[in-house]
């Protein structure tokens, strides 16, 4: 039996999810860094305890898009964590 022979010329296919990942990933990093931007100028008549919670849900949305590579849906998720999270720990 013969193998069947691969032309050196045949293309090769790039996987669909690889495509614009990273682009994606780095827009997604630039609009949520743009965002904590925005909502850490506003801070000025908030209280402790709102400073914290706000904190918490940028460095949460942070880090649950770079967890997921750029999903939206991990950087809302993180964004909760964090938020219940800087909410909690400055309870005194």
């Amino acid at each position: 039996m013969r193998q069947p022979t691969v032309s050196p010329s045949s293309p090769r296919r790039t996987p669909a999810h690889s495509i614009g990942s990273s682009a994606l990933s780095t827009t997604a990093l630039l609009a949520i860094l743009s965002a904590s931007a925005v909502m850490t100028g506003g801070c000025a008549g908030m209280t402790e305890r709102e400073k914290a919670t706000a904190i918490g849900a940028g460095a949460g949305a942070i880090g649950g898009a770079i967890l997921t590579g750029g999903s939206t849906t991990g950087a809302l998720g993180g964004a909760a964590v964090g938020g219940i999270i800087g909410h909690e720990v400055n309870k005194r």
